[in-house]
């Protein structure tokens, strides 16, 4: 879990008298390869009157450039910003193989981009000393980063040091102690001396209070913290630039925040410009504040927090109870046959030979048991990503208060059945619908499959194929098209009656419109649904929004009478 932290950061500087200010250059943005997210970052600076320009140095850091125009008789920078402390792994990266082990040498065009992080100062007596402990046998890489990373902590004792500037390393290792610039220097300087590039960084430090003690090691801070800070950064090939903090020992993780990693300490200055001789005096300002955490393993939700938690969730509770909201579960019990359970059908396959017989022969059976009278509906069901044709769904619907919805099961043919019903027969019924909901036989339409589809398909068949035997591989494909030049292209597929119920509720009324299409007939949209999943509803006549024949539902949990008899 991530916390949100608040930093601000305050540096003042108030003059005896008003002076002329040079341009001042202020490196104080989160650099751009800040592995922590910066979620919002501001810089206020005074005299308000200024002219500010943000720039990226040669080493791609942020930096503003401010130009005052008049004199002043005081400077001050103000950063605030929030940072997510979301801890990651610092070793989460790769080594390329040319560089696993130390010692190693960079590929020339490499090198060449590296050369201001290659520069060295002559080493002085101490750190040849110092150099010469070094073993330089083969190691792993990283292993030998860290360890002198380590080494070079345990040498170094931390001070705070206010005087500006940094020792040389001479001086550091001569007083076996350093604030961080100074380590950090050191540090840089050791690395390049043994061929492995090395910049210096400068940026925030936070660092929070851990929620347990360690079992074993320094305990770490008491008390929330920031601070302007320093530390290494060395390049290995495959894994980038990474973060070696010598005050600690440790690689830099979510706390570092880089604001300026460059080739020599001067320019990663917070801060640097000129100014015409002055008394002055300095102030300086810097605090971190949690402003967001979540609850976490190590730091749970506190009692309080619980009946916070429990309080509301029986305000809920009362409140659903009022609106008399009834909280219901469903599932989806899955069968398998018992005489196939291995079989694709119940294994991997949509459909195959027995599943949608015993599937109707299942909701047959139910219907019997729970709901006599019920209505059985045959539809479609799910349509899953890769498959051809939509799943079929069953359904079963029934009267709570016993009054039957259907009187003759006797009606409904069973799956497998062969009907004998045709193209006539439909006429026949719908033309018998109309009659019956006083409608004129011309609402109804004759609904044909597409011959232009279908003849294309035809024409790419080989020369040596019949229609009703494509030979294609898909055998769905196979068997549709057999289908169709077996029927006929020019035999209707069904019929097709427009109808809205017209307040129906108080008149008994329904309503149709006669559709007109471009084409002389109805031809559906190829596939292998039912008909009215397959209507050429674009290419009915168009229609401005504003004259669309709405239809609005009922609502479904508006208060209504209870339903009439059969």
């Amino acid at each position: 879990m991530a916390i949100h932290v608040a930093l601000h950061h305050r540096t003042s500087y108030r003059y005896a008298r008003r002076v002329v200010l040079g341009p001042q250059i202020v490196r104080l943005r989160p650099a751009p390869h800040t592995r922590g997210r910066i979620l919002s970052y501001s810089l206020k600076v005074q005299p308000e009157e200024h002219f500010i320009n943000w720039q990226q140095d040669p080493f791609g850091n942020w930096q503003a450039r401010f130009v005052f125009p008049e004199k002043t008789d005081h400077f001050v920078v103000e950063v605030d910003l929030v940072a997510e402390m979301a801890v990651f792994n610092p070793f989460e990266f790769f080594v390329e193989d040319t560089a696993a082990q130390w010692p190693f040498a960079y590929a020339n065009d490499l090198k060449k981009e590296l050369l201001p992080y290659l520069e060295v100062e002559a080493p002085g007596p101490l750190l040849s000393a110092f150099l010469a402990g070094i073993s330089r046998e083969m190691t792993n890489t990283v292993d030998f980063i860290v360890d002198l990373n380590r080494r070079l902590q345990q040498a170094i004792g931390y001070v705070v040091r206010m005087e500006p500037g940094i020792q040389t390393t001479e001086e550091t290792l001569g007083k076996c102690s350093g604030s961080c610039r100074d380590s950090a220097w050191l540090l840089v300087q050791i690395m390049r001396q043994l061929g492995i590039a090395a910049r210096f960084v400068s940026g925030y430090l936070i660092q929070l209070t851990p929620d347990v003690k360690p079992l074993e090691g320094p305990s770490g801070t008491e008390v929330d913290f920031t601070d302007l800070h320093a530390w290494c950064e060395v390049f290995i090939p495959g894994a980038g630039w990474i973060g070696l903090d010598p005050t600690s020992g440790l690689l830099a993780g979510e706390g570092h925040i880089p604001l300026a990693a460059t080739a020599a300490p001067q320019s990663a200055a917070p801060i640097s410009g000129g100014v015409e001789p002055a008394e002055v005096d300095f102030g300086f300002e810097m605090k971190v504040t949690r402003i967001r955490e979540t609850p976490r393993v190590t730091r749970p939700y506190t009692d309080e927090q619980w009946q916070a938690i429990l309080a509301e969730g029986h305000e809920v509770d009362r409140r659903l109870a009022k609106g008399d909201v009834r909280l219901t579960t469903g599932g989806e019990p899955t069968f398998v046959s018992i005489d196939d359970m291995e079989g694709a059908e119940w294994n991997t396959a949509a459909v195959g030979p027995i599943k949608r017989r015993l599937a109707e022969n299942l909701i047959r059976r139910l219907r019997d048991r729970f709901a006599p009278g019920g209505l059985l509906h045959f539809g479609q069901g799910k349509w899953y990503p890769g498959e051809q044709l939509p799943r079929w769904a069953l359904s079963l619907y029934w009267r709570k208060d016993g009054e039957l919805l259907w009187h003759d099961p006797e009606l409904i043919a069973e799956a497998g059945t062969e009907g004998s019903a045709g193209a006539a027969d439909a006429k026949r019924f719908i033309h018998r619908l109309c009659a019956k909901l006083g409608l004129e036989e011309d609402y109804a339409l004759a609904a044909y499959e597409d011959p232009a589809v279908h003849l294309l398909k035809e024409a790419q068949l080989p020369p040596n194929v019949d229609v009703l035997d494509s030979r294609l591989k898909d055998p769905e494909e196979r068997a549709r098209m057999a289908r169709v030049f077996d029927r006929g292209l020019d035999t209707p597929v069904g019929y097709v009656l427009p109808l809205q119920p017209w307040n129906s509720r108080h008149f008994g009324r329904w309503a149709s419109e006669r559709w007109s299409l471009r084409r002389d007939r109805m031809f559906l949209i190829p596939g292998d649904s039912p008909l009215g999943l397959r209507l050429p509803l674009q290419s009915l006549p168009w229609l401005p929004e504003a004259d669309y024949p709405y239809y609005i539902p009922a609502d479904p949990f508006a208060a209504h009478a209870a339903l009439p008899a059969a």
